[in-house]
């Protein structure tokens, strides 16, 4: 892992169009050679967008392995580059004033897309706005200690393990602390609804809608995408949600997932199709991502 993290790190250096082409080509040699996760993508893309022909489909996939891999590469951006070089490639654009971001508690919820380390970095480097978030401790020290720093560096983040609970990002919220969340991960039947993404059931966190519940706090979704032409990226801020999360969290769950769904329809290719969304299935129905049958 040293030497990936070292090879990520002299890539940094390169400029951000060879670094993205660098990174779409070796997407397209994982789409080969990744043949599981790219089962899993093409079965959630069928699942999800039946509208499309098979063939449209596996091309979606493959653009999205290419901005994946581009992604991972680019990461060594977001950790090494210069606060002067994000600045200049990091472009937001927010529908309220950010101001309404620090005023009073507030979830700010980005679904995941393959540039969502982008929305974080643009939150303390641009908005110079603290924050709190929790993430999944990584197998490898290493990578993990490199994952921490490179996520608070340029103001402390409190980044809290899905095992410490709901209680500390609680208290951080009430400490003035904006809390980061990524909603729409499967994690299993506990504390989850089965609610429709793309019109299939999926075992969704009720989190957002009670923690909002809870703390009276406002809901903003933020996005981080790809620029055209390799230019940077763009990081959306989305109104908040009126009159959220009412009385049914069930209700809130899935007007969440209405909300995820047209963001991912607006960059379709950079949403993370690889992850085996809908693994949690309702009682007594089959799964999806079963081993392929030696007929196929």
């Amino acid at each position: 892992m040293r030497l990936v993290l070292a090879f990520m790190w002299l890539l940094h250096w390169l400029p951000l169009p060879i670094l993205g082409r660098f990174g779409e080509a070796v997407g397209a040699l994982l789409f080969v050679l990744l043949r599981s996760r790219r089962r899993i993508a093409l079965i959630n893309l069928g699942l999800c967008m039946p509208h499309l022909s098979e063939d449209e489909r596996t091309q979606l996939a493959r653009r999205h392995f290419q901005a994946y891999a581009r992604s991972i590469l680019e990461r060594g951006v977001l950790w090494w580059g210069s606060r002067e070089r994000l600045s200049r490639l990091i472009e937001i654009e927010s529908e309220m004033p950010l101001t309404v971001l620090t005023d009073g508690p507030t979830i700010m919820l980005c679904p995941h897309f393959v540039c969502l380390d982008v929305a974080g970095v643009s939150i303390v480097l641009k908005l110079k706005i603290p924050s709190c978030s929790m993430y999944t401790r990584q197998q490898n020290k290493v990578f993990d200690e490199a994952l921490y720093k490179g996520r608070s560096r340029f103001l402390p983040v409190k980044l809290f393990s899905r095992a410490d609970g709901i209680k500390p990002v609680i208290r951080a919220m009430r400490e003035g602390l904006p809390f980061f969340m990524l909603p729409d991960m499967d994690f299993g039947r506990k504390d989850a609804d089965f609610v429709p993404f793309f019109g299939i059931p999926a075992a969704t966190l009720t989190a957002p809608a009670r923690l909002a519940g809870a703390t009276g706090a406002k809901v903003v979704v933020v996005v981080a995408t790809y620029k055209p032409n390799y230019r940077g990226w763009i990081v959306r801020f989305y109104k908040p949600w009126d009159d959220y999360p009412g009385k049914d969290v069930t209700a809130a769950t899935r007007r969440m997932n209405e909300v995820i769904e047209q963001r991912v329809m607006e960059a379709p290719a950079e949403y993370f199709w690889a992850h085996k969304r809908f693994k949690t299935r309702p009682e007594g129905e089959a799964g999806f991502y079963g081993k392929k049958p030696r007929s196929e």
